[in-house]
């Protein structure tokens, strides 16, 4: 339309808009992207603008949202989830920003907005530069817009990531903190300088782990002196940082001592790249394999001498092999936490040597805050559930006739005589269709029916043939693998059945088999009314028996 036609537009729907009590959102953001173009998209600039367009307009101002750092890629904004509030509850219903890149630069997450939800709410959203108002029928140009962009955020995040590659390549760092034990450089943030506090510390834990403590011995003794995490020692120095976020590291785990101690950064090197994003739309990051890596040596002062950090890495291997090879833990994935519902790991047991217990995997990373001390010995374990499985399973051989007869047996006694009824009446069909071919072959020739008539005739015949073939053939191999299934599962039960009541023992295949998970709860004081010793509940959930679609397991 020209000019003329959409001011007549305009000056129609004049008193319809000014009846509308608008209650103006001014909604603002920038990020580091916008760094390049100046004063020109600053908050303040942006500020005067929008305050400037809502008097002209005598539209209401309710409040301003400000996201001041943040990527128009990502829509979890505090400002902006504040004003998603605001507009659910009725409290304002107009949205002005400077233009469409402020609202967002995902053009399916933005168009969603403009295109679905502002209308949705009854909504009205105006771009001031862009020159778009939801309200104007010439608005069409929005979704143009919206991609370009998004190809202007995808250029810029391309450039970023080429800039990261190029400072990781040379070894520079470019991680938001330093490593425990390091300090980024006042001159220089792409360089660490050594931390006296916090080195002091890993220096120590190395010298223990070198002469043979286990992390988990580390943690504990760390814990004692109740020194600070590094999670926590971050947070000592910023105080902007959010304790919430890192409540969950506020104590030593083995993990955090094992991450510690495998960390060539205490040797002088940089190592980077060890995760890549999916996307720049999405934070989700995916983890490199260990060849992927960039390694870059002696890019500062090492803490640690490579001889040391080498008898330790050989300690840990040391400790990781013999513990595959002295130990198995068939409940693993099976047991339980009953109260957190956390698997439950295996660890030693002190002073005894060989015997191994089972601990809560929240507990044994976070301790008591986290839950509390589920431990539960594994000899003792696997003897209730032995024991518990064996009275289960034992038959005497009447009830395993009894019980391989009913496997023999069809689910229902009319089932079969049901089967073939249908495989009966599908081949008395199948013989009366070919009567009726024969008979319209003979009626073509003679004349009495058309071509037209006589080959739609045929076709639909032919269709129905094939159908019936088709579902005597599912139904003869139905009755085939019904007699395969029979010997095999009755086979497989047999099995089962002589590995408990022989005393072959338990594995991890056989419980995988039977049980579906092992719930293990916190001990108590006092058992049937006496005092001075312990009550543990365990609670064994088993999985439902029956054949599976081969017929050759259990489900």
């Amino acid at each position: 339309m020209d000019r003329l036609t959409q001011a007549a537009y305009e000056k129609k729907n004049v008193f319809t808009k000014a009846s509308v009590c608008y209650k103006a959102a001014l909604y603002m953001r920038l990020s580091k992207d916008d760094d390049g173009t100046g004063e020109s998209s600053s908050i303040g600039t942006q500020r005067k603008m929008l305050r400037s367009y809502a008097i002209e307009n005598d539209f209401e101002i309710y409040g301003e949202y400000v996201d001041d750092g943040y990527s128009g890629t990502n829509f979890d904004r505090p400002a902006w989830s504040r004003l998603l509030k605001d507009i659910d509850a009725r409290k304002v219903n107009l949205v002005i920003t400077k233009d469409l890149s402020r609202l967002g630069r995902d053009y399916i997450m933005t168009g969603q907005l403009t295109e679905i939800y502002f209308p949705s709410k009854g909504i009205r959203y105006i771009a001031v530069n862009d020159g778009y108002d939801s309200d104007s029928p010439w608005s069409d140009i929005a979704p143009f817009k919206n991609i370009v962009n998004e190809m202007y955020a995808r250029d810029t995040s391309k450039k970023i990531r080429s800039a990261f590659q190029t400072k990781i390549n040379e070894g520079a760092f470019i991680g938001n903190f330093a490593p425990y034990g390091y300090q980024k450089d006042p001159q220089n943030k792409n360089h660490l300088l050594v931390d006296p506090v916090a080195a002091s510390i890993v220096r120590e834990i190395f010298e223990w782990a070198e002469q043979g403590a286990a992390p988990s011995q580390i943690a504990v003794s760390l814990n004692e002196r109740q020194v600070l995490t590094p999670a926590m020692y971050r947070c000592a120095g910023r105080p902007y940082l959010n304790l919430d976020d890192y409540s969950r590291r506020k104590e030593w785990t083995s993990g955090t001592v094992c991450k510690l101690l495998s960390n060539p950064v205490y040797l002088g090197h940089i190592v980077q790249g060890k995760t890549v994003k999916v996307s720049f739309k999405s934070s989700l990051t995916l983890r490199k394999p260990r060849n992927e890596w960039v390694v870059v040596e002696d890019k500062h002062e090492p803490l640690i001498s490579g001889e040391t950090f080498e008898r330790v890495r050989r300690r840990s291997v040391s400790r990781k092999n013999t513990a595959a090879t002295d130990f198995t833990n068939i409940f693993s994935g099976l047991a339980k936490c009953g109260d957190c519902g956390r698997n439950m790991s295996s660890t030693g047991a002190g002073g005894r040597t060989g015997s191994r217990k089972l601990v809560c995997g929240g507990y044994k990373l976070y301790g008591k805050k986290e839950c509390t001390n589920h431990f539960m010995d594994y000899e003792l374990l696997y003897h209730v559930v032995l024991q518990e499985m064996r009275s289960l399973l034992s038959f005497t051989e009447n009830e395993k006739e009894e019980i391989e007869k009913a496997l023999r047996e069809p689910v229902c006694p009319g089932e079969m005589q049901g089967e073939e009824k249908a495989v009966f009446s599908l081949k008395r069909r199948e013989i009366e269709l070919g009567c009726i071919i024969e008979k319209l072959y003979e009626d073509r020739v003679n004349g009495r029916i058309g071509e037209d008539r006589f080959y739609k005739m045929l076709d639909s015949c032919e269709k129905e043939e094939r159908k019936i073939a088709e579902s005597l053939a599912l139904m003869e191999k139905s009755c085939s693998l019904a007699q395969e299934r029979e010997p095999a599962f009755e086979g497989l039960l047999s099995s089962l059945l002589d590995d408990i009541s022989r005393g072959k023992g338990l594995s991890s295949d056989l419980l995988g088999k039977f049980i579906d998970r092992i719930e293990i709860f916190q001990s108590c004081e006092g058992g049937e009314g006496k005092t001075g010793c312990k009550c543990q509940t365990i609670r064994i959930c088993y999985k439902v028996i029956a054949p599976d679609e081969e017929g050759n397991g259990l489900a």
